[in-house]
C-alpha cells in the first residue's frame, strides 16, 4: 500500500475513532445523567455498561490500528442497536423527526466509514502493520537460518 493510501487511512481512523471516544468518554464522565437518559429508552445498565466499553474500546482499537478488525467489529455492534433505538425517526413527528432523520443517516454514514476500514484494513501507519512486518521479519530470519543450516549439512 502506498503512503498516500496509509496516511488517507490514518486519517480515516481518527475521524471515525474520535466521534465514538468523546462520546464513550462523555458517557462516563457524567454517568449518572447518561443512565437516566438510556433508563428512558428502556436500556438497562448493565447493557450500558458493555455498549460503553464496546464505544471506548473499540474507538481506541480503531485508533491505533490495533487488532483494528475487531474494534471496527466492535464499534458496529455498538453502533447499530444505539442508531435503531435512539434515532428511531419513524417514531415522531415534525421537526424532531427530522432531527432523529440526520442522526440516523449519520450513525449509517459512519457504518459505512467503519466497513471501509473493514475491507481496506489499518493501513501501514497501524500497530497491525507494524507487527505483521515484524512477524515477517522473523520468518524471513528463521528461513535464512535453516538454509544456512542446511548448506552446512551438505
Amino acid at each position: 500500500m502506498d503512503r498516500k493510501s496509509s496516511a488517507a487511512l490514518l486519517a480515516g481512523r481518527f475521524g471515525l475513532s474520535v466521534i465514538f471516544l468523546v462520546s464513550g468518554l462523555g458517557k462516563l464522565a457524567s454517568w449518572n445523567g447518561t443512565v437516566a437518559y438510556a433508563s428512558a429508552k428502556g436500556v438497562p445498565v448493565i447493557l450500558l455498561a458493555g455498549a460503553t466499553a464496546l464505544e471506548v474500546l473499540g474507538a481506541l482499537s480503531l485508533l491505533a490500528g490495533w487488532k483494528t478488525r475487531w474494534g471496527v467489529a466492535a464499534l458496529v455492534a455498538f453502533l447499530v442497536p444505539v442508531t435503531l433505538v435512539f434515532h428511531n425517526f419513524w417514531a415522531y413527528q415534525g421537526a424532531e423527526a427530522q432531527l432523529q432523520t440526520v442522526q440516523f443517516l449519520k450513525n449509517f454514514s459512519i457504518g459505512g466509514g467503519l466497513l471501509a476500514v473493514l475491507g481496506a484494513g489499518p493501513g501501514a501507519f497501524s500497530v497491525d502493520a507494524r507487527r505483521s512486518r515484524g512477524a515477517a521479519e522473523s520468518v524471513t530470519h528463521a528461513a535464512e537460518a535453516v538454509g544456512r543450516t542446511t548448506e552446512k549439512g551438505a
